[in-house]
């Protein structure tokens, strides 16, 4: 009868519970993994150019006390890696029990840093794990996106870090520490965390598509790190993305272009080429029904006007203080037609200054 209840099937037909979560377990083992999370740095050792917070960390390990930290820096440069690198290292089997990770995706206003987070600084810690074996007698809470956080919540978080720090160290990651407040600042040790060097991320992605049999031209990867801007995350989804659309052929630089959504030079200089109202409005209409983005133009553009040698500087003033206008509207909502128009007519009127 129980059977039936769960299976709408009686005796022989009825599927037995062992092969369901065996196939079930099966289905989980085989679940591919994002390239992100699978080439993740395991150990400090495998954390690449952050040689300041390596160190400090590779000390705290070998003994030394840990102090509370402050990451910050841009996205995609290995602050969350590498802190939680430093736990699995620091506690081993009993990482789940000792960690607080708490993301941009978690509630984390005033009552949760009074409740969830003071409630778990103040449990105590033994210096021994389950085996045994010595352990830092503390726990760690790991506060990413820390930026975003209230000024109420943080002021809370003070007060508990100034309490609890014989039992709980804190990690705060952030991408703007001007967003943290002075008080939790000077509590922690600061470390900025630098965009990754080219040739650094170059032979990252290369090891990527030898272990994962990838055939990628060496143009595309370095149009691929171009376009990240230093973000190893960033540049390895791309790669991914490129390589599961391309399936067994060779990624070249065009895969790269359409999937990144980079607009090809052409187009760029061609707007600083424009000379008359109409000629703008035919080049608008076109670059729309492409479907380019005027966010990625105008970051674009910037790069090109700022690095051209035939405009002069009052040129290029006139050109980058309408560009920083036009961005702004963009962001609040405005329409990307009038905005890349409005920009479009400077450099028109820019283009018949006289140097």
């Amino acid at each position: 009868m129980e059977a039936f209840l769960r299976t709408g099937k009686l005796g022989k037909d009825a599927p037995s519970s062992s092969k369901t979560s065996v196939s079930t377990s099966g289905k989980t083992r085989n679940k591919p993994v994002p390239w992100v999370e699978k080439y993740r740095p395991k150990t400090i050792d495998d954390v690449i150019e952050q040689q300041e917070v390596v160190s400090v960390l590779k000390k705290c390990l070998s003994g030394a006390d840990l102090p509370h930290f402050l990451f910050y820096g841009p996205p995609g440069t290995g602050k969350t890696s590498t802190m939680i690198a430093a736990c699995h290292q620091l506690f081993g089997d009993m990482y789940r029990e000792r960690i607080l990770e708490l993301n941009a995706s978690d509630d984390r206003g005033i009552q949760v840093i009074r409740d969830k987070v003071k409630t778990f600084a103040q449990q105590t810690a033994s210096g021994f794990n389950q085996d045994g074996k010595p352990c830092p007698p503390f726990k760690i809470v790991i506060l990413d996106e820390a930026d975003s956080m209230t000024h109420a919540a943080q002021a809370a978080l003070r007060r508990t870090m100034e309490k609890e720090t014989k039992s709980t160290r804190f990690c705060l990651i952030c991408n703007y520490v001007s967003c943290i407040i002075q008080p939790l600042t000077s509590r922690c040790s600061k470390f900025r965390f630098k965009p990754l060097a080219e040739n650094t991320m170059l032979t990252r992605l290369q090891y990527i598509c030898e272990q994962e049999s990838v055939m990628c031209d060496f143009k595309a990867l370095e149009t691929l790190v171009e376009t990240s801007g230093g973000d190893m995350r960033r540049a390895i989804t791309c790669l991914q993305s490129c390589a599961r659309l391309k399936g067994g052929e060779g990624i070249v630089n065009e895969d790269v272009l359409e999937v990144t959504g980079v607009i090809p030079k052409p187009w760029i200089e061609k707007l600083l080429k424009v000379d008359s109202f109409q000629v703008l409005e035919k080049y608008i209409e076109d670059l729309i029904l492409e479907a380019y983005s005027a966010t990625q133009l105008f970051d674009q553009f910037h790069d090109i006007v700022i690095h051209h040698f035939s405009l002069s500087d009052k040129q290029k003033a006139l050109i980058l203080e309408k560009l920083a206008e036009c961005n702004a509207r963009l962001q609040d909502g405005a329409s990307e037609y009038i905005q890349i128009l409005d920009l479009g007519s400077i450099v028109i009127k820019a283009n018949k200054t006289a140097v």
